[in-house]
């Protein structure tokens, strides 16, 4: 049974990596058999009043048209499981978007825009089930060793970079930026959007609950003389802190931790199959 099971595994992979690419080097793109882009996308207008100018030569490019095709739920979404079945359509082009936006909106500053908007651009596939394939169960950041190869080998990134007067390793790496990225529980562009994209998505909270939420944010210096996204008032931080813990609950519940655990033994397998 387990060998018929591996068998049906690989032609489906096989199947996959002709309209998608390889699923661990975060080439290709998948087709989902429905898009229900538009609920997420609304988020966007939360963000920031109107997307920049030049966020759109930036997205135009295959590295991240590639992205409307990876989901934030790192494969999970694929599956039966009982938290998948209820969850709408949320990409990694959605959320890339996001994270650029909200950090323009609190800086104006496009070299730290753009290297949040590119942040995720080599994300695999699954996304972190291949952090889990590389034994990085904790940081899950092995798949981000990619990004700034990703940008360089884009004719167009490097392109789009440079009518803005930069070039991919002055946007490769986001965490040098702390309104972009940071350790937990710190606030940044990044933890901020997946939060609320995420909140809404899993049915926690409304679009006017987030925007409610967003709106009482601004930028401050922390205890450790760093810029932080934070909140003006107790009453919204805590909130936000409640919705948080709740989609929290769904990243490490056993469902979703054992969905990508096998996810990445599967992977594990086709690969010394050599279907990968």
């Amino acid at each position: 049974l387990k060998r018929n099971f591996h068998d049906h595994v690989s032609v489906c992979l096989t199947k996959l990596i002709k309209i998608s690419g390889n699923p661990c080097t975060g080439t290709g793109i998948i087709r989902r058999k429905k898009d229900i882009f538009a609920q997420i996308m609304e988020l966007l207008d939360i963000y920031h009043p109107e997307i920049p100018a030049f966020f759109d030569a930036i997205t135009r490019t295959a590295p991240m048209e590639r992205l409307r095709h990876v989901g934030m739920n790192c494969g999970c979404e694929y599956t039966r499981t009982m938290r998948a079945r209820g969850i709408g359509a949320y990409s990694r082009f959605e959320h890339s978007i996001g994270a650029g936006l909200i950090v323009w909106h609190f800086t104006g500053d496009i070299r730290q825009s753009v290297s949040a908007l590119l942040h995720d651009v080599a994300t695999p596939v699954f996304a972190h089930v291949v952090d889990f394939l590389h034994g990085d169960h904790l940081r899950q950041e092995s798949t981000e060793s990619a990004t700034l190869e990703t940008i360089a080998s884009s004719g167009e990134l490097v392109q789009a970079l440079g009518d803005l007067g930069l070039s991919p390793s002055d946007v490769s790496d986001y965490h040098i930026f702390p309104i972009a990225d940071n350790d937990t529980p710190r606030l940044s562009s990044d933890r901020l959007e997946y939060t609320i994209g995420n909140m809404v998505n899993y049915g926690f909270a409304t679009h006017s609950d987030a925007a409610g939420l967003y709106s009482d944010l601004a930028v401050g210096t922390n205890e450790e003389g760093v810029p932080e996204i934070m909140f003006r008032s107790k009453a919204a931080a805590s909130e936000f802190a409640r919705l948080a813990l709740e989609c929290s609950k769904v990243y490490v519940s056993d469902e979703d931790r054992y969905t990508m655990q096998m996810l990445s033994e599967l992977l594990k397998e086709q690969i010394a199959r050599g279907v990968i």
